[in-house]
């Protein structure tokens, strides 16, 4: 179902109704400095401002989900490094993730933009190479969103199925009916975005309430249930090698990846800055908050699931470990079973968040005529408020991602870790750049970044900086590495292929379309 509408770059033809669009919002709070704002830097924005603070705090919170994240992802940690790799994993991607979060949210507070990091890109790179810089950038976080998008949505058949399988034993679930579940649950919540989101935003208040109640509940009653409890010379020095490489580091950093899944979609509340209320301050507020709220609700939670089970045999064998530790911690089926549907219900507001940001992506790229199909796919309905036909179009990639599954699973759950590679690379992108402009002195840095709402001081910036671009090496090093060995054609790592796939897309999109038509915001 495809609705047309004004095309929403600032072009001449459509520039009339962008302008009465944006003048009918400006009764429910849209501001207009920022508006004002994304005319100099060359975009027009047609879409109403009508996300409060709370409400991209819970956007952001919800599309990271933290704890329910590590529930459902704890199978990589488990067999790469056990508790060591989960609880100090944790710790680290909390110092890393913090500053890809302070680096951003400097940048945001004075570009709130939807294209986030690819205008940031395009800002701050230098002129002659700021169109291939920010065109690379845009390339990775829209492709690393579709991944993404198809990573959440899978999540959901996962849990659904897994949930049937224990409760009863004689049901083995199917590939078809994985793809069956997924396209459903991906077609649900595109149509949930195109018809109600707008409606409902308040729903991303509701999500984070259900999933900060489900944090404390869930926590409080493992470890008031279980008994005895595990030792804490287990859940505190326990190094786990099921993996097969003989070497403890790169078993940490490929393990890592799940403490990384934490911050999966961390940049969520960025290309919804275009429909939020003083987004130059509510961006980084709603990063910032997403980080150390997810940061303590996934340690809590982690040590309490590893003091709460006995047996770590069950566990390892188990295709769904969150499932058999809980059991094992409640003593009870009915209560383990609770679990697992209320992060599925926690998953809904995951995935629905999830879509609505990618397609935010998507329209922006388009808008700035970087992709193929953009006076299409940059398009907002002017009935429904959101960008119908780049909602429908990921939602058609997604369910391309989708067929990939029932082809060969080890391949598509390469997608689900390429799209966190990707999103940390785009990361690093601005902050290599914004370390480029520190280093040239406070003059430069104040031409490129004036007006910080949220400026971080010139150490913490650095170091920030540098964390972030460190962070965006190690998932482009480590995340591509086997996670088992010895490699074979099941168990291999095809997140490099992906990525070299996407790769050839992007170039080819780039000779093909882009070269000749895009380009990004810029102060000059």
């Amino acid at each position: 179902m495809v609705f047309d509408a004004a095309d929403s770059r600032g072009k001449p033809s459509s520039y009339a109704q962008d302008a009465a669009m944006t003048e009918s919002y400006e009764s429910v709070g849209v501001s207009s400095d920022e508006d004002a704002d994304l005319k100099r830097l060359g975009l027009q924005s047609p879409t109403k401002r009508d996300i409060g603070l709370l409400e991209i705090i819970g956007l952001g919170w919800n599309i990271c989900n933290s704890w329910s994240a590590i529930a459902v992802t704890l199978s990589i940690s488990i067999a790469s490094g056990g508790p060591v790799t989960l609880l100090y994993g944790i710790i680290l991607i909390f110092v890393l993730g913090g500053a890809c979060a302070l680096s951003m949210a400097e940048i945001a507070s004075v570009y709130p933009t939807a294209g986030g990091q690819y205008h940031w890109t395009s800002i701050l790179a230098p002129e002659r190479s700021s169109r291939v810089l920010s065109y690379c950038c845009g390339s990775v976080n829209f492709l690393g969103w579709i991944a993404n998008g198809a990573g959440f949505v899978i999540q959901m058949p996962v849990m659904v199925l897994s949930l049937a399988s224990y409760l009863d034993p004689r049901y083995v679930p199917e590939t078809w009916h994985i793809f069956l579940l997924f396209q459903a649950f991906n077609f649900t919540f595109t149509v949930y975005n195109i018809f109600l989101m707008k409606r409902t935003a308040w729903i991303h208040d509701l999500g984070f309430f259900i999933s900060l109640t489900a944090f404390f509940v869930i926590t409080v009653t493992c470890l008031a249930r279980s008994t005895p409890k595990q030792d804490s010379t287990f859940v505190w020095t326990t190094f786990i090698n099921d993996s097969g490489w003989s070497s403890k580091g790169v078993v940490f950093f490929t393990g890592l990846l799940n403490p990384n899944f934490i911050y999966s979609g961390l940049d969520g509340a960025i290309h919804l800055a275009e429909e939020c209320n003083h987004a130059a301050s509510s961006i980084p507020k709603a990063l910032i908050s997403t980080v150390t709220i997810g940061f303590v609700s996934s340690f809590v939670f982690s040590v309490a699931v590893l003091y709460s089970f006995r047996d770590i045999e069950p566990v390892l064998q188990s295709p769904y470990p969150i499932l058999e530790i809980w059991s094992q911690a409640t003593g009870s089926s009915a209560a383990a079973t609770t679990f697992v549907v209320t992060i599925a219900v926690c998953g809904c507001f995951a995935c629905t968040g999830a879509l609505q940001t990618a397609s935010r992506l998507t329209w922006s790229f388009a808008r700035d005529d970087a992709i193929v199909f953009s006076s299409f796919l940059g398009k907002i309905s002017p009935r429904f408020g959101v960008p119908v036909n780049a909602l429908v179009v990921n939602s058609a990639l997604i369910f391309i991602l989708g067929c990939v599954f029932l082809g060969s699973s080890t391949a598509f759950n390469a997608l689900v870790a390429t799209g966190l590679i990707l999103q940390q690379v785009s990361f690093s992108f601005p902050a290599a750049l914004a370390l480029y402009h520190r280093f040239k002195g406070a003059a430069a840095f104040e031409r490129v970044l004036p007006r910080c709402k949220f400026q971080l001081p010139q150490p913490v910036g650095v170091v920030a900086n540098v964390l972030t671009i460190a962070l965006g090496l190690i998932a482009l090093i480590f995340y591509d590495f086997p996670v088992v060995m010895p490699v074979t054609a099941s168990n291999m790592n095809y997140a490099s292929v992906v990525i070299g796939v996407m790769g050839l897309f992007a170039i080819g999109n780039w000779f093909g379309y882009a070269n000749r038509r895009y380009k990004g915001p810029r102060l000059d």
